[in-house]
């Protein structure tokens, strides 16, 4: 059968995608601004290298010339760099010292601004032609001025295209955008599916404490339910016999009431992590002779043999010495539940030196549970109830079956509590057998 999905769960499913997108989307965006504000910048240091180089090449230029008239000798001594440089795409115009055009290789030359004349260092920009010039691409220019020896002979100016920065960092713009865009949409569909994954557990969980929840409540209905019965017809009887006699019920209603609650209680520390057990060393020899003590009774009046053969004097192991007790105990009236008249039950325990172990097995000759069962039997409040076959019926006729359901999976939590596990082997007509495997 398939579930129909829960829409508390697909709305936590699709904020969890969400969010991983938009932290994803962030951090892309974040990473992208500064790699492209890198490759920019880095871009524009490289032309501002190639307009340094070209100023300094001209510097030396006119100090080994020494001109007396830079005016009439500018365009002759350095027809050959301008050659040299418009191969490049690089302009030079020259300003006097009052700012007029003096020689340039650009036709399109801009005049000196006000703000550059009497500058005492290099000023850079970036400009945008005239508006009937809008096709042209802009230039970066350095301003600077020349002096020699104290001297102030003019303005250079160099002026470098600047489609080397627009050019890449446009292609690098568009692909950030394109590359951002689908990485965004990839961690969309991947954090859909990695918070379908992540709720799963939880599902699993909510389905299990919705189970719990009805179970837990089904079981408190029927005591609780008995107990208000009793209370009204012994408030309805004035003899004090009778009276006494549903007091009496009441209590041991409310004695099962409690063991319930009780373990209930402790599968409620153990899942939430909380449960509070000591360590210490345990002699399991002597548990398991106190449990075969305590159970012998119950047996002897199914007539169930329980036996339990000369164990090793010292099986110790670390752990919660009341808990072992329960677990085993657990164990052992299951079986005893679970056997018909004149069965036999044998408790046994050995060392397995190699895994640095102590296997305790119990060992019963009752119905046996079908393997469709086995991998029920430790779920809280599922009691496994014999089919009524003909075959069997007269055997499993006195099995009593009407317990909580809660002793295996009390039973599974303690020997995980203590690093152990426990398993189950049965056959249908031949009996179970629990082993139960804990670290020494």
């Amino acid at each position: 059968m398939i579930s129909t999905p829960n829409p508390v769960f697909q709305s936590m499913r699709r904020r969890l995608a969400l969010w991983y997108a938009i932290v994803t989307a962030i951090l892309l965006i974040v990473f992208a601004t500064g790699f492209y504000l890198y490759v920019q910048t880095t871009l524009i240091d490289r032309i501002d290298d190639t307009i340094d180089h070209v100023a300094e090449v001209i510097e030396r230029s006119l100090i080994r010339s020494n001109l007396i008239d830079l005016e009439s000798d500018f365009s002759r001594n350095f027809s050959a760099n301008a050659q040299e440089i418009d191969a490049d795409h690089i302009d030079i115009d020259w300003f006097s010292p009052t700012g007029e055009i003096l020689w340039t290789t650009n036709q399109t030359t801009e005049s000196l601004q006000q703000r550059e004349k009497g500058i005492l260092t290099p000023v850079y920009r970036t400009i945008h032609l005239s508006e009937h010039l809008s096709e042209a691409e802009p230039l970066r220019q350095m301003t600077e001025p020349i002096v020699v020896n104290g001297k102030l002979l003019g303005y250079l100016r160099i002026s470098h295209p600047w489609f080397e920065v627009t050019k890449p960092v446009k292609q690098l713009f568009l692909d950030l955008a394109i590359g951002t865009t689908l990485m965004v949409f990839v961690v969309l569909l991947c954090g859909w599916w990695l918070a379908g994954i992540a709720m799963e557990p939880v599902r699993e969980s909510y389905q299990s404490l919705k189970q719990f929840t009805a179970d837990a409540s089904h079981e408190l209905r029927n005591p609780i339910a008995v107990i208000q019965t009793n209370v009204q017809v012994a408030l309805a009887d004035p003899d004090p016999e009778f009276q006494r006699s549903q007091l009496e019920a009441i209590e041991r209603i409310t004695r099962r009431l409690g063991r319930l609650i009780e373990d209930l209680l402790f599968l409620a520390r153990h899942d939430g992590g909380i449960a509070n057990q000591k360590r210490e060393a345990c002699n399991l020899s002597q548990i398991l002779h106190e449990v075969g003590e305590e159970q012998k009774m119950l047996a002897d009046q199914k007539q169930i043999l329980l036996e339990l053969p000369n164990l090793e004097p010292s099986l110790i192991v670390s752990g919660d010495r009341d808990r072992l007790g329960r677990l085993f105990t657990n164990l052992v009236s299951n079986a005893i539940a679970y056997t018909p008249t004149g069965g036999k039950i044998q408790i046994t325990a050995q060392t397995i030196a190699s895994q640095n172990q102590v296997q305790v097995q119990i060992k019963d000759t009752g119905l046996g549970i079908p393997e469709a069962e086995l991998s029920q039997i430790f779920e809280r409040f599922y009691r496994y109830q014999p089919q009524k076959s003909s075959k069997s019926s007269s055997k499993s006729g006195n099995l009593s079956t009407s317990g909580s359901g809660l002793g295996l999976a009390i039973a599974k939590a303690i020997a995980e509590s203590h690093q152990g596990q426990i398993n189950v082997e049965s056959k249908v007509g031949q009996g179970t057998t629990f082993t139960v495997d804990l670290s020494r």
